[in-house]
């Protein structure tokens, strides 16, 4: 291992160390009681990623084996297509709304794309140490201060680690995000990728979400292998019938 892999490694440890000691602490302070729920944060209502966000996005810095496969991805069809949904950690920043449920010991997100949702357990319980590889993944998290905090692993690698779907991550791929409002209106998701397997260096982006208070979740249906036809010269054709 290069020195300044080590140094990078050494820097997902300490970050891993001390959001699992930080973890069960935290949680026994906020969110471990509908009494304390009340005095978290406001995150109610449905929120939908701006536009544009990532806030200067920035292409993850890969390896040489997963740049060649980024490279060599030719699809025609990404699994998005036949209703195969994109997993942590793109699905967050899909452009369809998404809401925070608060209940005792758990945030549950549920995302209208796909009809998905995630489960964050604040109750101060450590992840799986082998965990199934999941869509998006196991994840738990904890308050620090007003900023959620949340670590995910275990997240299968059929699904991509950006919005090119050709760009793959590893199993050992840990998800750290950090939720904070700016204004009355506005979350901020600070989005960090450790793969040391397949990037160079931990991979960040800023995401913003809009508040929509009167709108409600609906309903995503999607079947998989529900394609369209294709025409006799090789393009995807819709039919009207």
């Amino acid at each position: 291992m290069m020195k300044k892999e080590k140094v990078l490694y050494r820097q997902w440890l300490a970050a891993a160390l001390l959001l699992s000691l930080a973890g069960p602490a935290a949680a026994q302070l906020a969110g471990d009681s509908y009494e304390s729920i009340a005095a978290l944060p406001d995150f109610g209502g449905l929120w939908e990623v701006q536009r544009g966000s990532a806030l200067g996005y920035t292409p993850p810095s890969l390896r040489p084996e997963y740049a060649a496969r980024a490279a060599a991805y030719a699809a025609e069809d990404t699994p998005a297509a036949n209703c195969v949904p994109p997993g942590m950690p793109v699905i967050m920043t899909q452009p369809y709304p998404l809401e925070f449920l608060f209940t005792p010991g758990k945030v549950t997100i549920m995302l209208e794309v796909y009809s998905q949702w995630r489960q964050i357990f604040t109750d101060g319980r450590a992840l799986p140490e082998d965990p199934d590889l999941t869509y998006n993944g196991h994840s738990i998290g904890s308050w620090e201060d007003e900023t959620l905090v949340v670590e995910t692993v275990g997240v299968s690698t059929d699904t991509p680690l950006a919005r090119d779907y050709g760009i793959r991550h590893s199993e050992q791929m840990r998800v750290y995000e950090r939720y904070r409002l700016i204004d009355d209106d506005t979350l901020e998701l600070e989005l960090t990728v450790y793969d040391n397997e397949a990037l160079t260096e931990p991979w960040t982006n800023l995401y913003h979400y809009t508040r929509h208070r009167d709108w409600t979740l609906t309903e995503f249906i999607c079947q998989q292998n529900n394609r369209n036809f294709t025409t006799d010269d090789g393009k995807a054709g819709v039919s009207l019938d």
